[in-house]
């Protein structure tokens, strides 16, 4: 199964910049949020590019395909590495 989906970290500061509605999120509380609330990550359908990302109103800070933004979401940023 292929996952056509386009992931991105942002800096928190552009948060209220996002159109919740060109993204998969529905609004800022369903972003997943680096443990330090640094960054947030976002995801679209790969050729859904949303406008605030085109026009250069949010530049990522780096997009990921779905493979790699699981493998980012595992690191210390973004999990917390003490058992449960």
């Amino acid at each position: 199964m292929s996952n056509h989906n386009t992931y991105a970290t942002i800096e928190i500061v552009d948060i209220n910049n996002v159109d919740f509605s060109q993204v998969g999120e529905t609004n800022t509380s369903t972003v997943r949020k680096s443990l330090d609330q640094t960054q947030f990550v976002i995801k679209w359908v790969h050729d859904n590019i949303p406008t605030f990302i085109t026009d250069g109103s949010i530049i990522p800070i780096e997009t990921y395909n779905h493979t790699e933004a699981l493998a980012l979401m595992q690191t210390t940023v973004w999990s917390d590495p003490s058992p449960v």
